[in-house]
């Protein structure tokens, strides 16, 4: 495929025009768009590249950056979806000049997935210039930065495997597939939780005694990468923006309270269960209802923790589906309900961040959901004009990367995260250190 054809192709991609928001000021679009090449080329010009992994509860999203400019560039992505109860493993090459995917036959976990990426790299002869791997780790525990994994540090992370059990076992699960496939190759883990350890005593503190566990309980909050990214954004995009709200709505959903930057408050909290419903997650729940189910209704801890993590949500209140896109498309009374749930908790969570933050002077939508889903922005976004927030109707249909009318106080944003570009950002400062 010739560069001119990559570049048309590319041309609308949501990467580029992020890429555009954050490019170093001596590099320009042009490089992003007319300089892709194949990878094997990219290898050649700098000879460094830092693979990033990120393993979700329903994906693996696997990325290649130039290691060698001011700035990392990303010159390839793929996303694989993870084969579910009636559909296979599915490949999408996001970004680069390869089209063609790895075998994803024998894929059936995110660590297969990892696996599959790696073999397709190696038979490319790719896999010299890899000098690092950087992983997304949903869970960090108490530390506030990333760090390179040894086997002390995979131990204290499997411990906080219960905390996070639809990421945390993956993640570790990778990080074991890519010291087996490239042994010898630094791994770096980024923290989902690290983000967000500026936030004050009293959102971290939980209204529990300290001596019921075996360690100091405190909410965490995740998605920390999508909001570091979308913060080093409006750095750029909006540097005069001081208080921020994100909702990064996806499959798994938070919101977050940034003023300049950093994170004051999150819907999460000790687990990525907290806060608003998601796709299959309930979200914060009274906890009164848990004991009851427990002491009257039969269902045991295991039971209990798979209702609440795989089967709630909006696959729980619609009956239907935990995909957003097939319950805006139903016509079903369940499905709309199930929606009208999501935004009225996203309503409620936006106005709890703006207390943190003693206004709010922008909004953000972010994810698979905030960012192509213009009827659940529009819902939201209705249920918070007492905050000041108006729409601009055809700038939400087309998804304008600024949704806001012009009567509107607070300025209304859809934005691509990077959680990729954080990563190799990490990767190369531990390197460096």
């Amino acid at each position: 495929m010739s560069a001119r054809r990559v570049r048309d192709a590319l041309a609308d991609s949501p990467y580029m025009r992020l890429y555009c928001a954050t490019a170093v000021p001596d590099s320009g679009c042009g490089l992003a768009l007319d300089g892709l090449r194949q990878i094997g080329d990219t290898a050649r010009m700098n000879d460094k590249l830092i693979l990033t992994v990120n393993a979700g509860s329903s994906s693996l999203r696997c990325a290649l950056f130039d290691a060698g400019a001011q700035a990392p560039q990303a010159r390839w992505r793929v996303r694989i979806e993870l084969p579910g109860s009636a559909q296979p493993a599915r490949g999408h090459v996001e970004l680069g000049a390869h089209t063609d995917m790895p075998d994803l036959d024998a894929v059936d976990d995110a660590a297969s997935a990892l696996a599959a990426v790696l073999t397709w790299l190696q038979q490319q002869g790719h896999t010299s210039a890899i000098t690092a791997a950087a992983h997304r780790v949903v869970h960090g525990g108490g530390r506030a930065g990333p760090a390179r994994v040894d086997d002390a540090l995979l131990a204290e992370l499997a411990e906080l495997s219960p905390l996070a059990p639809l990421h945390q076992p993956n993640d570790l699960a990778t990080i074991r597939v890519l010291a087996r496939q490239l042994p010898g190759t630094p791994q770096i883990a980024c923290f989902d939780t690290a983000f967000h350890h500026t936030m004050p005593a009293v959102a971290q503190r939980v209204a529990l005694p300290g001596q019921v566990a075996d360690r100091p309980l405190r909410r965490y909050g995740f998605h920390g990468l999508s909001y570091e990214s979308i913060a080093t954004q409006m750095r750029t995009l909006s540097p005069e923006t001081g208080r921020v709200v994100v909702a990064h709505l996806g499959n798994g959903a938070s919101l977050c309270a940034l003023r300049d930057g950093r994170s004051l408050d999150t819907t999460m909290g000790l687990t990525p269960l907290d806060g608003i419903p998601m796709g299959t997650r309930s979200g914060a729940i009274d906890p009164g209802l848990l004991l009851w189910l427990l002491e009257s209704q039969g269902h045991g801890v295991d039971g209990l923790a798979e209702i609440l993590y795989r089967q709630s949500g909006l696959l729980g209140l619609s009956g239907i589906s935990a995909d957003m896109r097939e319950l805006l498309a139903s016509r079903s009374a369940a499905a709309r309900e199930a929606v009208a749930v999501f935004t009225y908790r996203c309503a409620q969570a936006i106005a709890a961040m703006s207390v943190a933050l003693g206004g709010l002077d922008a909004l953000v939508f972010t994810g698979g959901i905030g960012e192509r889903a213009a009827s659940v922005r529009a819902d939201i976004v209705t249920q918070c004009a007492f905050l000041g927030l108006a729409l601009d109707e055809a700038a939400n249909e087309n998804h304008a990367a600024i949704v806001a009318s012009p009567d509107s106080t607070v300025d209304i944003r859809v934005m691509t995260t990077d959680e990729a570009s954080v990563m190799a950002r990490h990767a190369l400062r531990v390197l460096a250190s």
